[in-house]
């Protein structure tokens, strides 16, 4: 087959991805430029951007970038150290283990926050194993940190698969080499560790912090609907606003947080050492 023919197969099997990304991300991006920036009766405006700063929704925009700070940073604390543990353990126990952090990954997003809420509700099983003991009860669901709390268990294995990958690739020459040089283990881990997991880090924290600002499920279930999230005016303005203007105004809002995003993992990954996948 000569080079010609190889280019045309190329081209031809590229072609259902292509079709793909255009009817499935090109396109609704742009239905979203052109409702954000037209008003109902398709004349240009900025006016739906603009309402971002209006109190309510500058309150919900600031509530979930709180959220989602919190929950970033408590699935970096939580991974790193279990990547470590899973790295130590050699590439056929750490592989294992990283299976079975992914395994609730299959089961459907929904019902696994439908658990949790059967888990913290009133009369949950939680209380009632409390109820058994017997124990205090607790009353977090509806409140933010049962949201918290629902970020951290459905992202934290986008935070651990990166970290990991890019650990595993790490040479223990090099940490071996630090040792001998008379580094001890806190010198290690600042000096070699973090700096060369840093696309690991970049890439779970862009992975965990993006959903967890535009998600509006879990604060649905979890919140009880009191605590609304940007993510949830935006899924209100499309529902029961009919309000497709308005809603895409403020989804280009939080496109600013998807790009800047992107450019940490550009400027930081750029060989792509940190992928998940």
């Amino acid at each position: 087959m000569n080079s010609v023919s190889k280019k045309n197969m190329k081209q031809y099997l590229a072609g259902p991805y292509l079709i793909w990304m255009t009817g499935f991300t090109i396109i609704p991006l742009l239905m979203i430029l052109w409702y954000g920036l037209t008003a109902r009766n398709g004349a240009f405006t900025l006016e739906n951007i603009r309402s971002i700063a209006e109190p309510d929704h500058i309150k919900a925009l600031i509530l979930s970038l709180g959220l989602s700070l919190i929950s970033t940073v408590l699935c970096l604390v939580l991974a790193y150290p279990l990547a470590m543990i899973l790295r130590g353990r050699g590439k056929s126990a750490g592989s294992f283990i990283v299976f079975i952090f992914i395994l609730p990954m299959w089961m459907n997003f929904l019902l696994r926050t439908l658990a949790w809420q059967t888990l913290l509700e009133k009369n949950g099983v939680i209380n009632g194993i409390l109820n058994f003991l017997p124990l205090p009860n607790i009353a977090i669901i509806n409140t933010p940190w049962a949201i918290i709390l629902g970020m951290v268990y459905n992202f934290l294995p986008f935070m651990i698969l990166p970290i990991y990958n890019v650990l595993a690739k790490i040479d223990d020459n090099t940490i071996n080499a630090a040792k001998d040089l008379g580094a001890n283990e806190f010198q290690t881990l600042t000096h070699i560790w973090i700096p060369l997991s840093l696309p690991g880090i970049i890439s779970g924290i862009t992975m965990v912090f993006v959903p967890a600002l535009t998600t509006f499920v879990i604060s649905n279930l979890l919140g009880g609907s009191k605590i609304l999230l940007i993510g949830n005016v935006i899924e209100q303005e499309f529902t029961k606003g009919s309000n497709w203007n308005l809603g895409s105004g403020l989804s280009l809002v939080l496109m600013i947080f998807i790009l800047l995003s992107m450019a940490l993992i550009a400027k930081y990954d750029k060989e792509g050492e940190g992928t998940a996948f």
